[in-house]
């Protein structure tokens, strides 16, 4: 589970949605499919067309993953900082109804403007 308190999610870096589907498909409900997905060193953030998907990899081994499941529907608010001249990094904050904010930073060939406008069409 993402710890609301110290939820950031730190460089990460666009990756082929097959890297995460098999782990995160057997989750899906009827039509979800995944838009985008993006991996740190272990852990990963998937976006689908019904929720955000967070997967912490747990472990030495890394068999043990926790999910998270955030619903377009839960977000209150949301903010984007984009990678400029000396901080090359961008940044997503969300909040969401009753859990608190979660902060992903993305690497900046990531396309945090696609990102906004995934979540804007759900949210919008």
């Amino acid at each position: 589970m993402i710890d609301f308190k110290n939820a950031s999610y730190a460089k990460l870096k666009p990756v082929p949605a097959g890297n995460w589907e098999p782990a995160v498909s057997p989750m899906f409900v009827n039509g979800e499919q995944i838009i985008e997905a993006f991996q740190g060193i272990r852990d990963g953030v998937i976006f689908t067309n019904k929720r955000i998907i967070s997967v912490n990899v747990q472990g030495v081994t890394g068999k043990k993953k926790d999910f998270t499941s955030l619903p377009y529907s839960k977000i209150q608010a949301f903010s984007v900082e984009t990678a400029g001249v000396f901080d090359l990094d961008s940044e997503l904050e969300l909040w969401f109804s009753g859990l608190g904010s979660v902060k992903f930073e993305f690497v900046s060939n990531a396309n945090v403007s696609a990102i906004c406008q995934t979540i804007g069409s759900f949210v919008l």
